[in-house]
């Protein structure tokens, strides 16, 4: 079975950007330590203020343990209110 790759792009309410920055750095380490995380790399766009998440999971059991964590459910809770839009895309490699 091949990874999983996940993209997930989030934009800041207006004045909230550094906030955000520190829940995604937090939420970056712990999955970083999750057995089935390959990758997870966190990303902000040189011209505003949009952060991306690059994903890389072992397969989509990895994938539902990670949604299924502490720190992720933390995470989404800590983000609430401070995320104007989040998009998430599973994606596939194409050779």
């Amino acid at each position: 079975m091949e990874p999983i790759v996940i993209a997930a792009i989030l934009v800041p309410k207006e004045g909230l950007e550094e906030q955000l920055l520190q829940e995604l750095q937090k939420v970056q380490t712990a999955s970083r330590a999750e057995a089935g995380c390959i990758r997870y790399d966190l990303h902000q766009s040189l011209d505003n203020s949009t952060f991306v998440l690059y994903e890389v999971w072992k397969d989509n059991e990895a994938v539902d343990s990670h949604i299924q964590s502490s720190h992720y459910k933390e995470y989404r809770a800590n983000i609430a209110d401070i995320v104007a839009t989040r998009e998430v895309h599973k994606l596939k490699t194409i050779n």
